[in-house]
């Protein structure tokens, strides 16, 4: 039996899908206007959340778009149409904004929630190709998408309408993000539990290594002392003091290369002298992510974290950033 798949180009296929999805969103540039700036006003200047909802297909984009939202610093959740005219309307309120999705204009069952939407007296933004609709004409601000050609050869499955809405709802909230002025801390507030928030949470201080087991080492030590602390704590380095215990310098693998290369004697040198003084530090407020930046660009393993008097509080490596998964 010949398989009716047998001359079917699957490359070809999925390279026209991805061109006509691809046109689509370039399409949209031009379909950024004054409408779009008022929606991004109501946006601002709404006092609730914004509640995004959307039937079938533009459901899932809009539960999509309103945890995007969410995350990235304005309040927003998803509602069905279907079930807010069963009670779950009950979740809007007269402070909120709700953003309405669909291709048509028409959904009914988004239509069917208008005259309760209009007794919340609500704005209401729609994301429709269609501007000439029933929810078009009944909305505070219409974001028209245009008239697409799905990447379906039925041209009926919501492929190529869904993926210009899905763009158009990121296109909103990164410019509300913006706007905002919403940091990578906000952000990270907003995903305490991945990596995401791991990375961009942690401190110096919840990380360093501090008191006995800080590599350090007076001024007027030996040498050979300072070999003894370095090999005893497992940095490859050892903090150089003063006798109040402030930062003088640093003591590497690499000065003890350059040390034993200069013939001298390691029993009788001091640390003084053969430290490398205006060594790299961080403070233990600062972001861990700093401290990797710090290493990457400088190629170091290790940094040591001082205060603002320059004392001595802290030393990090590059294993304590990696157990952390911060790098």
């Amino acid at each position: 039996m010949n398989s009716p798949h047998k001359d079917m180009d699957y490359r070809e296929r999925a390279r026209r899908v991805l061109e006509i999805e691809s046109r689509a969103i370039s399409a949209l540039v031009d379909r950024i206007d004054d409408s779009f700036s008022a929606a991004c006003e109501l946006c601002l200047n709404c006092n609730g959340r914004v509640v995004v909802t959307g039937m079938g297909k533009s459901g899932h984009i809009g539960g999509k778009i309103a945890a995007t939202l969410a995350s990235t610093g304005t309040p927003a959740f998803y509602v069905h149409p279907g079930e807010a005219s069963h009670g779950d309307l009950g979740m809007i309120t007269a402070k909120d904004l709700v953003v309405a999705i669909s291709q048509s204009g028409e959904t009914a069952e988004i239509i069917t929630i208008l005259p309760l939407l209009k007794r919340l007296g609500v704005d209401l933004i729609t994301i429709t190709g269609n501007a000439a609709s029933t929810l078009a004409e009944n909305s505070s601000v219409v974001l028209d998408l245009g008239t697409q050609e799905e990447a379906c050869t039925l041209n009926l499955a919501p492929t190529t309408s869904t993926t210009a809405a899905l763009a158009m709802g990121d296109a909103l909230a990164v410019t509300l993000l913006e706007c905002r002025g919403f940091t990578r801390e906000d952000f990270a507030r907003s995903h305490p539990g991945g990596s995401l928030g791991k990375r961009l949470l942690l401190k110096v201080e919840d990380l360093m290594h501090t008191g006995e087991r800080i590599p350090r080492i007076k001024l007027n030590a030996t040498l050979a002392e300072g070999l003894l602390e370095m090999s005893s704590k497992g940095f490859g380095m050892t903090a150089v003091v003063d006798a109040q215990g402030k930062l003088s310098g640093v003591f590497t693998d690499g000065d003890l290369r350059r040390t034993l290369d200069g013939a001298v004697d390691v029993r009788a040198a001091l640390m003084s002298e053969v430290m490398t003084a205006g060594c790299k530090t961080i403070a233990q407020d600062a972001l861990a992510t700093e401290a990797v930046l710090m290493m990457e660009q400088h190629k170091i393993t290790a940094v040591l974290v001082v205060d603002q008097n320059n004392a001595l509080t802290g030393a990090l490596n590059v294993h304590d950033l990696l157990r952390a998964g911060v790098m």
